[in-house]
């Protein structure tokens, strides 16, 4: 596909004879943005483990793997952006995305202000909030929502995957939308 080109997210809501999980649509949705020539996925882990999976139709050209450092995955994909890529960038656990909260905050968010809209980077920021309610309870430092707070703190919108019926949505909104977002999953529900 062309880079610049709309594809649409619109998907049956089946995988096959199944019924399609959580997962699954995070998956196609995925799988859907690796359609884009342009798109670039950012994170730790994502060879091998491809972002729990939901990343397994996406080819290792399209990953950068990083070392666990989320203010430079955040840093390296604004400057991915600047170049007219547009990075997803994959943060396991939203806790983590503290870590990377001055080129967020200070940079990404601000960045067309303060250069007059000379810049516009297009960051798609991945964020899970790990599991509470399911075996191997991953912690208080790992099940953090965080989501409220990075809607006062930023202009960037936040997108709150709260069933697999809107996950096609807000990644095409991520994508077609001419701004950074943040979409925020729940690892409870795959």
């Amino acid at each position: 596909m062309e880079k610049g080109t709309v594809n649409s997210l619109e998907g049956s809501t089946k995988k096959g004879t199944r019924e399609m999980s959580y997962k699954d649509a995070l998956t196609d949705a995925n799988t859907k943005l690796a359609g884009y020539s342009n798109v670039r996925f950012v994170g730790y882990g994502l060879k091998k483990g491809r972002a729990l999976g939901t990343l397994k139709n996406v080819k290792d050209e399209q990953i950068l793997e990083m070392p666990v450092a989320e203010n430079l995955m955040m840093g390296v994909a604004i400057g991915m952006a600047l170049t007219g890529l547009k990075p997803v960038v994959f943060v396991e656990r939203m806790d983590f995305l503290m870590n990377a909260m001055d080129a967020l905050v200070n940079h990404l968010d601000k960045i067309n202000d303060i250069s007059n809209g000379e810049f516009n980077p297009k960051v798609i920021i991945r964020c899970i909030v790990g599991n509470v309610t399911k075996p191997l309870y991953t912690g208080a430092t790992h099940t953090q929502d965080y989501t409220s707070a990075l809607r006062e703190m930023t202009d960037i919108p936040v997108y709150s995957v709260l069933n697999k019926d809107f996950a096609k949505t807000a990644y095409e909104l991520a994508m077609t939308r001419n701004k950074s977002c943040i979409i925020v999953e729940y690892k409870d529900l795959m």
